[in-house]
């Protein structure tokens, strides 16, 4: 058995640390309490699945990630903190309803992961030559109009009710006391 290439090695730490980048990033947005904590995770989640993306030969998605969910809407949402109320209202204190669907929530997690892999290790995937494209404006802009249409008005639908979102916690504005 032949070993394997210090390249090989290299690319499984640097796909580890975008892994653990995306964790990471989504248990801090998770388990803060404080809601630019929050953000601040969400954006370091968020760079993390754009580094996956990128490793999966779709830097253009890479690229709409960081755009459009680090740069819109991390900043829309600190802009709509910014612009809210200035206290924090009390947390009820409800930790075991909260620990039920916690429980709900891993086991709903783990179902869809167990799925994803299971399809991705078992699932006949048909194996396709990349396409070659020389990064033109003309090769994107038709590349964005075919093959990258629904990823992008799908991401664009997220933008739209992030900025809605924002929009309305900032409605109320601050307090003028």
């Amino acid at each position: 058995m032949r070993p394997f290439p210090l390249s090989a090695y290299l690319i499984v730490a640097i796909f580890g640390f975008i892994i653990a980048t995306t964790v990471t990033g989504a248990l801090i947005a998770i388990l803060s309490r404080r809601i630019i904590r929050s953000v601040a995770g969400l954006a370091l989640c968020s760079l993390g699945l754009a580094g996956l993306y990128y490793f999966l030969n779709s830097p253009f998605l890479a690229l709409m990630e960081i755009l459009i969910y680090v740069g819109a809407v991390c900043v829309t949402i600190i802009f709509g903190v910014m612009l809210s109320e200035t206290d924090e209202p009390e947390p009820q204190d409800k930790l075991g309803r909260e620990r039920w669907w916690a429980a709900v929530a891993a086991l709903v997690s783990v179902a869809i992961f167990w799925g994803l892999a299971h399809t991705s290790l078992y699932g006949a995937w048909p194996v396709t030559g990349a396409p070659e494209t020389d990064g033109s404006v003309q090769t994107i802009g038709v590349s964005l109009l075919t093959t990258y249409s629904l990823p992008f008005e799908l991401i664009s639908l997220v933008l739209m009710v992030a900025i809605l979102g924002a929009l309305t916690l900032a409605r109320g504005g601050r307090d003028k006391s």
